[in-house]
């Protein structure tokens, strides 16, 4: 859900070319003059000219006009302003400086040059560092050890960080490193075998799950979603046109959140826990999608909700059903679930959210196959083992189809589920994930027959330390 209030907003942040972010950062930034100009002149119905048709679906001329007249302008003056970051190649987060503050502003375009993402959300404060070093059981006796320490301590010296594990698997050889505290205060390091949420990670299993049922007959790649749902549903023909396929690579035009998510749920801290089959079947009766089904990448998480609500119409299996099945008994890891055991929870770690206060996992309901399970360094590994070592088995040839590239348009890369992303000029398939109170990371390469994977029970993002880790790792020579 885009819109001007705060929402929640899970972001995978790639780094593009130079040119091609040039080019549409000037877009943004021009669009940006406009913003800061009209707001200053508290002109808010100009600003609503620039507005698209997301925008202009969420917010009437007078809802915008009250928001930025009751919220926003008694900030005052935007005094100071300049691009923090852009994420993407489409989002410009632009750091205001009021006469009463400070606040950030995200903003994108769509096709047509026009605002499609307007949110004003407080900065995020450097939560500075610790006093003291965490404790870690990396025992510092290799160069990989010595690599390893430097990045996790750029992420886990940090005031707002409690707990961090990772995991490296090189050649076949898998090693763990841990970091930090399972709860702030009590000491206690984690280890290879505490759990922890794994977010979008989960994405990547959905895949799976597709890519077996493929492989079975049971589904189509091309097959269109509407053969798959409730004729009430089907019967809109706005829908027409969007695959499986395009569910799984985020090209369906389906937007990130339905727009009856927000504000549906009464549990504000948890927000998928609420959101049922019946809220997304009453949004996909009327909804429209933003572009053209197959054309452009535009990260979806109500896209995954749905590709799993149909894999358990297709298989008679609830989500987490197929991914115990299918995944996890032949893997033999037993610790990646979406509802734990009284036992796992004694290994399932407290989280924290960015600023460093505790709050709770999420629950799902229908939206399960986008982000709800949870996992273990050790059994990421065993995974992303399985990803890159063909074996011929029925499992082993659904995890080589999510490797087929299936989007490869603007610098964004895709194979089914897997987002593909270049490191010092090295390929590498890869997915995070964030909840308010975790954040994850796992990249592979077969070639190099190397695989990362890194989780926090922090808010805070591991991406930029996940990405200088693999940056690190790959210097190595194998045989050092």
């Amino acid at each position: 859900m885009r819109s001007i209030l705060i929402v929640v907003v899970l972001i995978f942040t790639i780094n593009f070319s130079s040119s091609a972010q040039s080019i549409q950062q000037h877009k943004n930034d021009s669009v940006f003059v406009l913003v800061k100009k009209y707001f200053n002149a508290q002109q808010p119905d100009s600003i609503y000219l620039l507005a698209g048709d997301i925008v202009k679906k969420e917010f009437t001329a007078e809802t915008f006009r009250y928001v930025f007249e009751n919220q926003l302008f008694p900030a005052g003056q935007i005094k100071e302003s300049n691009l923090l970051n852009f994420l993407n190649n489409k989002i410009g987060v632009y750091n205001l400086t009021f006469d009463s503050g400070r606040l950030e502003l995200w903003m994108s375009l769509d096709d047509q040059g026009k605002l499609d993402m307007l949110q004003f959300k407080p900065p995020v404060k450097d939560a500075g560092n610790k006093i003291e070093r965490a404790a870690t059981t990396n025992l510092m006796r290799t160069l990989t050890d010595k690599k390893v320490d430097s990045a996790a301590r750029t992420y886990i010296q940090k005031a707002n960080t409690v707990g961090l594990s990772i995991g490296i698997l090189r050649n076949g050889v898998a090693t763990t490193y841990n970091y930090g505290e399972t709860a702030l205060g009590n000491y206690k390091l984690p280890n290879a075998n505490s759990i922890y949420e794994i977010g979008s990670i989960t994405k990547t299993f959905t895949a799976t799950l597709l890519a077996w049922y493929v492989n079975e007959g049971k589904v189509k790649l091309t097959d269109p979603i509407t053969k798959y749902l409730p004729d009430s549903v089907s019967s809109n023909q706005n829908l027409e046109g969007i695959t499986l396929e395009m569910l799984s690579n985020h090209t369906s035009g389906l937007p990130r959140l339905p727009d009856n998510f927000v504000n549906h749920s009464g549990y504000p801290l948890d927000p998928y826990r609420d959101y049922t089959k019946q809220h997304l079947f009453s949004y996909l009766k009327t909804c429209k999608p933003e572009s053209k089904p197959g054309e452009n990448y535009s990260y979806s998480n109500l896209g995954y909700g749905l590709l799993g609500a149909i894999l358990e119409k297709v298989s008679g299996k609830t989500f987490e059903e197929m991914v115990e099945e299918i995944i996890c008994q032949p893997l033999g890891i037993k610790s990646t679930v979406q509802h734990l055991t009284p036992a796992q929870r004694q290994r399932f770690l407290k989280e924290y959210n960015a600023g460093g206060q505790e709050t709770s996992p999420w629950l799902f309901d229908v939206l399960a196959p986008l982000g709800a399970l949870r996992s273990t360094v050790n059994n990421l590994l065993t995974y992303a083992k399985a990803n890159i070592t063909p074996n011929g088995t029925k499992l082993s040839k659904a995890f080589q189809l999510t490797h087929r590239i299936t989007f490869n348009k603007a610098d964004i890369k895709l194979g089914i589920g897997w987002h593909i992303i270049v490191v010092n000029n090295v390929e590498y398939y890869c997915h995070d994930g964030e909840t308010f109170g975790s954040s994850s990371f796992l990249a592979f390469n077969a070639g190099k027959k190397l695989a990362i994977v890194v989780l926090s029970n922090s808010g805070a993002s591991v991406n930029a330390m996940a990405v200088d880790l693999i940056k690190r790792i790959q210097s190595i020579n194998p045989t050092d």
